[in-house]
């Protein structure tokens, strides 16, 4: 029963009115449904009880003879808030209904109630007791340094993105979340864990871009003794580790044919092959999965099985670039500043203003990733209480004459704009070029190859960002920025 409405453990109720056999027919009904109920016929015993014990549902009578119903009502939403309350009386009136709701009862009941009305009345208010949990969690979440914490939403783009999150957060429904490096996929799978019914089991991540076929393969399925050369002993996959919780499958291009293969298996069969064994495992996981390349493309391309792509787009969440929601930058850059303020020892109350235009004039294709890493940096290189330009060495110091002043007019506007235009696409160039050398062990016929680019083109790129191979230091700078 729990598991089919969303609670981790069974309800607690307690039903209050005066006659014994009233309460004795409630808690044989709820009880037969799965729910835990307690029952009294003394209203101050019953106040005593929330004192002592927490109750998810307060079942209430409002004419009992030892004290009125409206004033245990009163007292129980000074007692126990978050319990919800139906009324369950005999005397109804329309003042006493509309007095109780005011009061913060969901509902109102008249005697006699019959076993399918209880039982739909009481999941009904049961069920707003576990969103507005729900809720509570969300933004208890959100104000978690690894957790929704480094969610800010004031954006359209990202209310509609966590609306998303709170829809598909309760159920086992697979996910898969898309958007460019460094805009927080990860921070919504675990957002979608720990908001799910599975969030007291483990959440598992499986990087498929970071490894080689037959390694991703152990690691995701698990293999036998001696199915390879040093598998001295049975070892689980990460799917099976990930059991009565969610298996993350970040970069989820990555796996090669084969392996979306057994993947499908996986999200089909609920079940996988170790390497090595003939004998699949039963899986309990839920799925997210997340991608900064556009499947159907892959899909079109040949390289992505299209049944698999529609088994992991069952629910997809599509988070925008940084700079497509602009309104949360001034948030987000507070909510770094603070964090890193307080992991560092600092008082950092003050963003200048300069500082702040020119995070906001700037595109982020690092995204959110990027700018938490440059707030990161300006709280280490601060002095004092206020970060200036001079604490932001990418945007601030080797740029300070630009932001001398803002822009007076249109004609400074644009040749601002075009600046940091510039500046933005040189350093995507770079991380592209760094991150196709490297794919390739730095060998630039392959680099060009693999990326679609004439060689003398790749050359002329790699003279233009004076990248000149390892040899020559260059594999030490410029760090390619991995999945989001």
């Amino acid at each position: 029963m729990s598991d089919e409405k969303g609670w981790t453990t069974p309800p607690r109720v307690l039903a209050v009115d005066d006659e014994a056999v009233v309460c004795e027919s409630i808690r044989r009904v709820l009880v037969e449904e799965g729910y835990v109920v307690e029952t009294s016929t003394s209203p101050r015993a019953a106040l005593d009880l929330l004192k002592e014990k927490h109750f998810d549902l307060l079942l209430l009578d409002i004419k009992m003879p030892e004290m009125d119903g409206i004033e245990v009502l009163r007292a129980a939403r000074e007692l126990s808030p978050d319990t919800e309350v139906l009324i369950i009386t005999g005397y109804a009136t329309i003042d006493t209904a509309v007095e109780a709701i005011k009061l913060g009862a969901f509902d109102y009941l008249e005697k006699p109630v019959s076993p399918p009305q209880l039982l739909v009345a009481t999941a009904r208010a049961l069920e707003r007791r576990r969103l507005v949990e729900l809720t509570l969690r969300l933004r208890a979440e959100l104000e978690s340094r690894h957790g929704t914490g480094r969610v800010v939403r004031s954006s359209p783009a990202m209310r509609r993105v966590m609306s998303l999150v709170s829809r598909v957060a309760p159920t086992d429904s697979t996910v898969l979340i898309t958007g460019e490096t460094g805009t927080g996929k990860d921070v919504i799978a675990r957002t979608i864990h720990y908001n799910s019914r599975r969030r007291e089991g483990p959440f598992v991540v499986a990087d498929c871009a970071s490894m080689t076929e037959t390694l991703l393969e152990s690691e995701l399925f698990g293999h036998v003794r001696g199915a390879f050369t040093g598998a001295v002993k049975d070892r689980k996959g990460l799917a099976e580790t990930a059991r009565r919780g969610t298996l993350f499958l970040d970069e989820i291009s990555g796996l090669s044919p084969r392996l979306q293969g057994n993947l499908l298996r996986l999200l089909q069969e609920k079940e996988v092959r170790p390497v090595g064994s003939d004998k699949p495992v039963p899986i309990d996981a839920r799925i997210v999965a997340a991608t900064n390349r556009e499947l159907r493309e892959l899909v079109a391309e040949g390289s992505f099985r299209e049944d698999l792509f529609y088994r992991l787009s069952v629910f997809t969440i599509e988070l925008p670039p940084l700079r497509e929601r602009r309104e949360d930058l001034p948030l987000l850059t507070h909510h770094f500043a603070k964090e890193y303020s307080q992991e560092f020892g600092k008082q950092i109350d003050v963003i200048s203003p300069r500082v702040m235009a020119a995070l906001e004039a700037y595109d982020w294709p690092g995204n959110v990733r990027e700018l938490e890493h440059t707030l990161e940096r300006a709280v280490l290189l601060s002095d004092g209480g206020t970060i200036e330009l001079g604490d932001l060495p990418e945007l601030g110091a080797n740029r300070a004459d630009e932001w001398a002043e803002i822009p007076q007019d249109a004609e400074a506007l644009n040749a601002v704009r075009q600046k940091l235009r510039e500046r933005a696409v040189d350093r995507v160039e770079r991380l592209f070029l760094l991150k196709a050398l490297r794919a390739s062990g730095w060998n630039v016929s392959e680099a060009a190859r693999n990326v679609g680019m004439a060689r003398p083109n790749l050359h002329a790129l790699m003279r233009k960002h004076g990248v000149r191979g390892p040899a020559s230091g260059q594999e030490a700078f410029g760090e390619v920025e991995g999945s989001a």
